[in-house]
């Protein structure tokens, strides 16, 4: 799923910033694009990668997915903003190594830590106790 984040957000980035005649600012660009890369990403977590672990009911789910994706965004756009406007590298190259490499993987990293600890937790109760306590995948095995 991260492969597909990283495509939406990055792509969508850089046809904003650079491929519009009057493209937006760099970190709008990338407000835009993380905010269309995160509804992808929850789909897919949950009805992919973490379907095994839907624990909880789905609102609960998504609004502590969309609370974390939040942070992740601060954290994408940050990095874009400080290199951007405080530092002043304002280079496309520029723009696409801090808001698409360096901001990208430590909002992925972050945001990965906090769905899998918090958002798509295992099952408790009785699918939890058919199982062993295991998830469903490991019960199969």
């Amino acid at each position: 799923m991260g492969a597909v984040a990283y495509l939406v957000d990055a792509g969508l980035f850089n046809l904003l910033a650079f491929g519009l005649p009057h493209g937006l600012p760099p970190v709008a660009a990338k407000t835009v694009s993380v905010a269309v890369a995160t509804v992808v990403t929850w789909l897919g977590n949950r009805h992919f990668v973490f379907a095994h672990r839907r624990g909880r009911d789905t609102g609960r789910e998504a609004v502590l997915f969309f609370a974390f994706s939040l942070a992740g965004m601060v954290i994408a756009v940050g990095t874009l903003w400080v290199s951007h406007d405080l530092l002043g590298f304002t280079s496309p190259a520029a723009d696409n190594v801090a808001g698409n490499v360096v901001g990208f993987g430590l909002a992925t990293l972050f945001r990965f830590v906090t769905y899998r600890t918090f958002v798509f937790r295992p099952p408790s109760g009785p699918q939890a106790a058919r199982s062993g306590g295991r998830t469903s995948s490991e019960a199969s095995n």
